[in-house]
């Protein structure tokens, strides 16, 4: 997954994070393009997962609506 695609659908994936980790608040999940770095970092402190764990999480998350908005056309 390509960091447009993430980009892209971030307002989604941030909720479904915030679904799955319910400590997280919007400042944790702030999305500054070039501050990824920070962002997962900001993750990993606040769930106590592994930075490919959380990567795993958003990347799962955005394949599956795109593959939820393919299949509507």
């Amino acid at each position: 997954m390509d960091r447009l695609q993430i980009k892209g659908n971030w307002n989604i994936i941030k909720g479904k994070l915030k679904q799955q980790y319910a400590d997280l608040t919007d400042d944790d999940l702030k999305y500054v393009e070039g501050k990824e770095d920070e962002l997962l970092g900001r993750l990993q402190k606040k769930t106590g997962e592994s930075r490919e764990e959380i990567l795993e999480s958003i990347n799962r998350y955005s394949r599956n609506d795109m593959d939820n908005l393919e299949r509507s056309f």
